[in-house]
């Protein structure tokens, strides 16, 4: 177990072992959870930017293409339904 202190000004050093071993950099960004008896310190990872085509297939759907003026006729009847529901 490695140990560190709260310096007076409120920081804590990630020992180098521990920096060295997740290869965090100077600058990385944190997340601090309070858990009620304590905090977990993680990495704030950025959403990684990905193209239409690699995740165009992450939504199943089984039946034949439909055009784009098919789909916004569907949204329009969907949300004539939702005003006529009240």
């Amino acid at each position: 177990m490695v140990t560190t202190k709260l310096s007076s000004k409120g920081q804590i050093v990630i020992p180098k072992e521990l920096r060295d071993f997740y290869n965090w950099q100077t600058g990385i960004e944190f997340i601090v959870i309070d858990t009620g008896d304590g905090l977990i310190i993680r990495p704030k990872r950025p959403v990684l930017q990905t193209s239409l085509a690699e995740v165009a297939g992450s939504l199943p759907y089984s039946g034949p293409p439909v055009t784009l003026a098919e789909m916004e006729e569907a949204i329009r009847k969907g949300v004539e339904r939702k005003d006529d529901s009240g």
